[in-house]
């Protein structure tokens, strides 16, 4: 093994006999339970699909129809249609209608503020 890994391992062991048993009770009350942890995991893998990023970020900068998004991504309406129906299914999404023309958006700030952060954290 090389010599910095094996550095490396040591390092973020814990060799100590010790439990923190205040701080570990303290965590555990505060920790919820994990049908949130899996809504929560659910959530964050609707953003790992360079597609679904990609319409996000459009969607940041402007309301879109399909067709507008189908054009600036190079792809198909049918492929964006999906891709909308997961993220509306998520909620990451909404829509209003125009008269015959439906303009899709970002459901919230919330989404606008994960993914900036995300866009930020990668830019460091």
């Amino acid at each position: 093994m090389n010599k910095d890994i094996a550095a490396e391992k040591r390092e973020i062991n814990c060799d100590c006999d010790v439990i923190h048993a205040d701080i570990v009770e303290h965590v555990k009350k505060e920790m919820p339970d994990d049908k949130e942890f899996n809504r929560l995991s659910v959530f964050f893998k609707v953003f790992g699909d360079s597609t679904r990023i990609k319409i996000i970020w459009a969607l940041d900068e402007h309301e879109l129809c399909v067709c507008d998004l189908a054009v600036l991504l190079n792809t198909t309406k049918s492929a964006v249609s999906h891709q909308l129906a997961y993220l509306k299914q998520h909620n990451l999404v909404s829509f209003r209608r125009e008269g015959r023309v439906v303009l899709y958006s970002l459901a919230d700030d919330h989404i606008k503020l994960i993914f900036n952060s995300g866009k930020a954290h990668i830019e460091e």
